[in-house]
């Protein structure tokens, strides 16, 4: 692995540990529910911001949406491991295979359903970036014995 990969990924990982500490700490004030919804809200927003970047190929260009996508994605195929399961005119799913955030929250030694809160936590930029973008998503983020990361299913806006 290059310096400039090891990089990049042991900064997804402590993006990863900084989204597990601000959890921590707003579940201590205002209980785990609310902690989960300020976040998630919070990263939307970034989501949504970003998304404005592939916004041009609204409502119906999947196929360059695809392309716009797999080619801004951090490391490459390398890191996330995309997988594009389908690609018709109305729906494009992509399927990722490797997450750094997941892999740091694992690493630390949190139990599943802490991964899973946070995978769903995380997964919110995937919805804004999409819906921002002006298109429809369906994120289906890791789940205790699921293989991979998230599944994105994008449909036209």
């Amino acid at each position: 692995m290059s310096n400039d990969r090891r990089d990049l990924v042991a900064q997804m990982k402590n993006r990863a540990l900084i989204y597990k500490e601000t959890y921590d700490v707003l579940a201590e004030e205002l209980g785990a529910a609310k902690a989960e919804e300020l976040l998630t809200r919070a990263i939307y927003r970034r989501g949504r911001a970003m998304g404005a970047a592939f916004a041009k190929y609204a409502p119906a260009d999947l196929n360059g949406l695809r392309e716009a996508f797999l080619g801004s994605v951090p490391g490459g195929a390398d890191i996330f491991k995309p997988e594009v399961l389908k690609e018709e005119p109305a729906a494009l799913e992509i399927q990722l295979h490797g997450c750094p955030l997941k892999d740091a929250w694992r690493e630390a030694g949190l139990p599943e359903d802490k991964v899973a809160t946070l995978c769903r936590i995380a997964g919110a930029v995937d919805k804004g970036l999409f819906e921002g973008a002006g298109f429809k998503i369906e994120n289906r983020t890791w789940t205790p014995g699921a293989q991979g990361c998230c599944f994105l299913r994008i449909l036209r806006g």
